[in-house]
């Protein structure tokens, strides 16, 4: 290690911690993959996939493999020294932005081919109402992905450690330093003032987005499965 490494009075056991927390990390990765390949393999062997889920099936088992490889590429950007750099060593919040939402692309694909495997798809009258739900619960869902990823720039970047009182930040709705950087497009990625607000702003708006869907959604009629699926939205929204 180099004379400027930080935490020189870090004691065995606080490295442990550390390094038991990233190993078994990357282990239930590998289970993780080996959970999808190994049963994909044997179902296809035994020809009880269709045309269409042998598709499903591979995009499923390279987005896990590419899961994998961008991990690794976030990690290694934590170990690149930087010459004259006395600050923490972390990993870049744009690879740990797009390791965060790959890993959310990926569960989401997941849940979604099982329930249309186990659940049979509803036959509902394609009303104008209907047809505005649907596309208001896929504009949510944008913005909701879009507040996660944001978190993983707070989380890169320390951003959280900026500010910690709410709704104010400090004494301020709207701090001094949030366009701080050159050119202005740099704060949104790389200024912890402005990455922290904008995760404020983007989780406000998306807990009022599900809000007004779970109303809209009270004013059709649906089934028992869809009204179940909205109320838990909600719920799980006002809980986060």
């Amino acid at each position: 290690p180099s004379s400027n490494s930080l935490n020189r009075d870090m004691t065995l056991t606080e490295f442990k911690f550390i390094w038991y927390m990233e190993y078994s990390h990357r282990m239930w990765g590998r289970v993780v993959g080996l959970a999808y390949i190994l049963p994909a393999a044997y179902f296809w062997r035994k020809g009880w996939l269709s045309r269409s889920m042998k598709g499903c099936v591979l995009a499923l088992c390279g987005l896990v493999c590419f899961q994998g490889l961008l991990g690794w590429y976030m990690v290694k950007s934590g170990l690149e020294e930087k010459p004259d750099s006395y600050d923490i060593p972390r990993v870049s919040q744009y690879r740990l932005a797009a390791h965060l939402g790959s890993a959310l692309v990926l569960f989401s694909a997941s849940l979604w081919t099982g329930l249309s495997l186990l659940l049979p798809r509803h036959k509902l009258p394609e009303t104008h109402q209907l047809l505005r739900l649907r596309q208001y619960a896929h504009g949510t869902t944008a913005l909701i992905f879009l507040t996660a990823l944001s978190g993983a720039f707070v989380a890169g970047l320390d951003a959280g450690l900026v500010y910690n009182s709410f709704p104010k930040m400090g004494e301020r709705w709207i701090p001094d330093d949030l366009l701080a950087f050159s050119p202005v497009l740099r704060n949104i990625f790389e200024n912890p003032t402005t990455v922290q607000f904008d995760h404020r702003i983007l989780g406000i708006t998306s807990v009022t987005a599900v809000t007004a869907l779970y109303l809209f959604s009270r004013k059709i009629p649906l089934p028992r499965r869809t009204r179940m699926a909205v109320t838990s939205l909600l719920a799980v929204a006002y809980t986060q």
